[in-house]
């Protein structure tokens, strides 16, 4: 059987194991029946990989969204459709494949599969496994395999999820003027968040994005009522230079003093360390050593989880970031296949 024709059947088996966040362990458990040298496992998260010192981490999440119709999946020859194909069960099938045969390999490799990854921080599997698995910190390099249509993407944004609330005084809608329209001062106090233009920010020679979003809304009871209270929702998206702290400080610096800001959530960024020499490495495993190109991750992925534990990591995966989380959800066979290749040149030299 060919790579494609295994590769294929894998990620078609994948997409047809329900495993939407905090549902893992199915999957879980099917993955570490066709795997040898299972280092750690649990219902949420599979460590294997051969004996000895760790000289790469390959890293994959194995849970998904909620299905979207998407289920099952299908192959059409091309291409296998359904729920998590392109996020990340076609990476999965891969890291399975890799696995199988792993002969003349000069890199000694750990693969890690874990879920609630599409889930917020707090309840984050990887922390636990630093503990559970301490070689998971011998690593040069860590790649995760989140879809970035196999090109090299160093780092990670810093993602910041807060409300921001504005109060007033509730009157009848045809006397405004005994009251004081929350949703008023809000449009008026979010016009510079709403004309703001993206700050660029260069790391490493790579240039990334920061972006703050209103992504929700709430307020008011009746048409006929002026509401006293609104609250919308803000994404600040910040550059890895800047600590969790210093992040929130410029979030309070772009909104004003309008309003009251409540951060819910905020998971930091990843650094860019283009010097690592697995990256050059990895850089050069293309077809015939053409240079695979590296580009800036307008995202936040698990790269910052490792970058926290002083890994340098970089996203590497065959899925194309723009089909993640659609209801028509594919991976094209052939980007497995090469990403599959490329692995093996970057392990095997």
């Amino acid at each position: 059987m060919s790579d494609h024709e295994r590769l294929a059947a894998l990620a078609l088996d994948l997409v047809n194991i329900p495993s939407v966040s905090r549902e893992e362990a199915a999957i879980t458990s099917w993955m570490a029946e066709r795997v040898e040298a299972v280092r750690h496992l649990q219902p949420d998260a599979l460590v294997f990989g051969p004996p000895g010192p760790v000289d790469v981490v390959l890293a994959g999440h194995s849970d998904t969204v909620p299905a979207q119709g998407n289920l099952p999946g299908r192959l059409d020859g091309q291409f296998v459709h359904g729920l998590g194909a392109c996020d990340m069960k076609g990476s999965l099938a891969v890291m399975l494949e890799l696995a199988r045969d792993l002969a003349g390999a000069r890199l000694n490799p750990l693969f890690v599969v874990f879920g609630r990854e599409e889930l917020p921080l707090a309840e984050s599997v990887l922390d636990g496994l630093f503990d559970s698995c301490p070689e998971l910190s011998e690593a040069r390099l860590v790649v995760m395999m989140e879809p970035t249509a196999n090109s090299i993407q160093a780092g990670c944004l810093g993602n910041i999820k807060a409300d921001l609330e504005f109060s007033g005084v509730a009157a009848h809608s045809a006397r405004p003027w005994l009251g004081e329209n929350a949703i008023h001062k809000a449009v008026l106090a979010l016009q510079a968040v709403a004309t703001a233009a993206p700050q660029r920010v260069e790391i490493g020679g790579l240039e990334f994005k920061e972006v703050l979003s209103v992504t929700e809304i709430a307020g008011g009871i009746a048409n006929n009522v002026i509401p006293d209270r609104v609250t919308c929702g803000l994404n600040f998206r910040y550059a890895g230079t800047r600590s969790p702290e210093q992040a929130e400080q410029r979030l309070r610096e772009l909104v004003g003093p309008a309003g009251r800001l409540t951060v819910l959530s905020n998971a930091p960024g990843a650094p860019v360390n283009v010097e690592n020499k697995l990256l050059e490495r990895l850089r050069r495993s293309g077809e015939e050593e053409e240079q695979l190109p590296l580009q800036p991750k307008q995202a936040w992925t698990p790269v910052a989880e490792f970058a926290q534990r002083g890994l340098d990591a970089v996203n590497f995966g065959p899925g194309d970031p723009e089909l993640a989380h659609r209801r028509d959800e594919r991976i094209a066979v052939e980007a497995m296949v090469a990403n599959l290749h490329i692995l093996r040149r970057f392990l095997c030299g």
